[in-house]
């Protein structure tokens, strides 16, 4: 189950928080919506509990807070707006990216698909969805760890009738299971019809905790649903009997030939349609506005229902406050109709444009609701109506002390991180297109290069020409890194449930592996490609193997794996692909000029018997040739590129360890 306890947001300036000490519970086996008003605060109240956002309160699901649970997503699945996924990524491909983000088999997929009625769908592009796609897509996501708890934040809007009905009643088949479902609304009839227990919220303020069948007999309406080719004429001809009688009737042109008649009843609005010779389509009472073809309401039997339909045929005043007031002897017709709206006794309490008695002495929550006092506390929740606080005094409740603030915190990183890596790199073409660039740009230049002449074999092997600070692969590899944290920033599937991508340094370390086994195909590709292509053009004499082989191969690929380790570090500290490959280019731009100012001079020839005086040092006999690669390694490290990279790194890893560090004590 879920219980939160004053929840409260962070205020900004002057203005009111936009959620304000609200508290109820969503038990497990059971439908709760969350009802509202768009600006009531439902989904800042969904983001307070979920600790994605700042503020007040606590929030228990199963009896420990999120922070607390060692893997979120297996106790709560979360759909929050559309499915962070690339565009380019297959339905399949994204939930297999996120079994291994899960740590579920990978078979999980294939099921959640086969339950969400997706399996047809599933080699089809994210960006290609529908919006009900969309929606199933997103609850097969929320599915895919099984949770306990399901978050939903108005996962219908938007749908269709039968979307509608198939999503809830998928909803529904969870809480049968045992699990606890929330989800928010702004459709009173949808929460009446699809949920067991509504929460009713209202400028931040809880102000109804009910049962779905006492909801319906207290906060909606009654109404009668008429079908008729003459709409405009039975509204006028029920308004002028509502005002001969005195009695408060308001008809509402819902569009095309309905009509929903408030204050009537069938017989009623029959006989006046008879009398004048209307003919009638449909005719039928309806609880709760619930609109036509609705069943009962979960957990209402049909008594219940006759009752309130029962009820409902009385002429109790109705007042209709917004934009139009009646008062006891008056119709409104909205819907381009005219309307008669003399002064009412009674007064109104405005509030956008909705329906309330206007006996503010019935039962249940209405007066909690449309009385000024009940916006001073919360309403209380006791059995299935909610009770308002206590206004005979006049003097509204002191408000508890709020209970200590909500930390936000980061998510954990994938549990399998290096498979989840190597899924999102594969699962979209931009990879590929990339390299496959990289490839043909490096030929031609190198066939350029060779042409025009005056060019070292290592640099036309490299197709790397003096005007460029970086040759074609070593910035291709940079935009792949680039990419690797890029795409979770732009495309966030690992936030869709806790805001912020993870920082783990286990992620961290699936990317730089991946990025340098990209890296070094890149590059070897790069050189095969070109030497092929120049043997190919010009013969064997530009392809020969150069005697200094070893420590040019060292250079190429330490340079090439530089860059995309600069890229993807670059991109985790400043949140952008842009920004990765900026820091990459740069590296040659900026940072080289430095580093050869920095290395003029007798320091750069004394590093050259550096492994001879180590072994006159520490008395070692470098086995297997082992000062060869010493010696290339320096060589690397003591070209100005080489130098820069290094240092590059080394500032860009500092930077990103102390974001990380930052953001765990926080």
């Amino acid at each position: 189950m879920i219980q939160a306890f004053g929840l409260t947001s962070n205020s900004r300036k002057d203005l009111p928080p936009a959620v304000d000490d609200v508290s109820f519970e969503a038990r497990a086996g059971r439908v709760t919506a969350l009802l509202g008003t768009s600006g009531a605060g439902k989904t800042t109240a969904l983001r307070l509990m979920l600790e994605l956002q700042q503020g007040r309160g606590l929030t228990y699901f199963k009896g420990r807070p999120l922070h607390r649970i060692a893997h979120p997503s297996r106790e709560v699945g979360v759909l929050m707006g559309e499915v962070p996924g690339h565009p380019a990524r297959t339905v399949r491909g994204h939930l297999r990216m996120l079994c291994a983000a899960a740590g579920v088999p990978v078979r999980r997929a294939d099921e959640v698909l086969e339950v969400v009625g997706l399996v047809s769908l599933r080699d089809e592009r994210l960006g290609t969805l529908s919006r009900g796609m969309d929606r199933r897509l997103g609850l097969a996501c929320a599915l895919l760890p099984d949770p306990h708890t399901l978050v939903l934040d108005a996962p219908a809007d938007g749908l269709s009738a039968r979307e509608s009905h198939w999503l809830h009643g998928m909803l529904r088949a969870h809480a049968a299971q045992g699990g606890t479902v929330l989800f928010t609304t702004a459709e009173p009839k949808e929460a009446a019809r699809a949920a067991d227990h509504v929460i009713t919220l209202e400028q931040g303020r809880l102000v109804a905790d009910q049962a779905a069948a006492e909801f319906a007999r207290t906060r909606l309406r009654p109404r009668v649903a008429v079908r008729t080719p003459h709409a405009a004429r039975l509204a006028a001809l029920l308004g002028k009997e509502a005002r001969t009688a005195h009695r408060s009737v308001e008809v509402v042109r819902e569009g095309g030939n309905r009509l929903s008649v408030y204050g009537s009843t069938c017989a009623d609005v029959g006989e006046t349609a008879f009398r004048h010779g209307v003919l009638v389509h449909q005719l039928a009472d309806e609880v709760g506005d619930m609109g036509p073809g609705a069943g009962p309401f979960p957990g209402e039997n049909t008594e219940a229902a006759q009752d309130a339909r029962a009820g409902a045929t009385g002429a109790e005043p109705v007042e209709l406050v917004g934009k139009e007031a009646v008062g006891e002897a008056g119709v409104a017709v909205r819907g381009g109709q005219a309307h008669d709206t003399p002064a009412s006794p009674s007064g109104s309490c405005a509030h956008d444009e909705r329906v309330m008695p206007a006996d503010r002495t019935v039962p249940g929550d209405q007066a909690a609701h449309g009385s000024p006092d009940a916006r001073s506390g919360p309403a209380v929740g006791s059995g299935d109506t909610a009770l308002g606080p206590a206004t005979a005094s006049g003097a509204p409740t002191p408000l508890p002390p709020l209970p200590p603030p909500i930390s936000v915190r980061s998510a954990p990183g994938p549990l399998r991180p290096l498979r989840y890596e190597l899924r999102r790199a594969a699962g979209i073409g931009t990879g590929f297109l990339t390299a496959a660039a990289v490839l043909v740009t490096s030929a031609l230049t190198a066939v350029l290069l060779a042409r025009v002449g005056h060019t070292p074999q290592a640099r036309l092997l490299a197709a790397w020409p003096r005007e460029l600070p970086l040759p074609p692969a070593a910035l291709g590899a940079g935009l792949l890194g680039a990419l690797a944290f890029g795409d979770e920033f732009r495309h966030p599937a690992l936030a869709a449930d806790r805001g912020t991508v993870p920082r783990r340094l286990g992620l961290l370390t699936a990317k730089l592996v991946v990025a340098t086994a990209t890296a070094l195909v890149l590059a070897f590709l790069t050189v095969g490609c070109d030497a092929e292509v120049l043997y190919l053009v010009y013969g064997r004499e530009l392809t020969e193997v150069p005697a200094d082989w070893f420590s040019l191969s060292a250079s190429w690929f330490g340079l090439v794996v530089a860059c995309a380790w600069s890229g993807v570090l670059a991109a985790g500290v400043f949140r952008s692909t842009t920004a990765g490959l900026a820091a990459v280019v740069a590296v040659p731009v900026l940072v080289v000029p430095l580093v050869q100012r920095a290395l003029e001079g007798a320091s750069v020839r004394a590093a050259a018997g550096l492994p001879a005086r180590l072994r006159e040092v520490f008395l070692l006999q470098w086995p297997f040739g082992g000062e060869r690669y010493l010696v290339g390694a320096v060589r690397v490290i003591a070209q100005p590129v080489g130098g820069a990279l290094a240092l590059s790194l080394t500032a860009l890893l500092c930077a990103y360890l102390l974001t990380t560090l930052r953001s765990r004590v926080r």
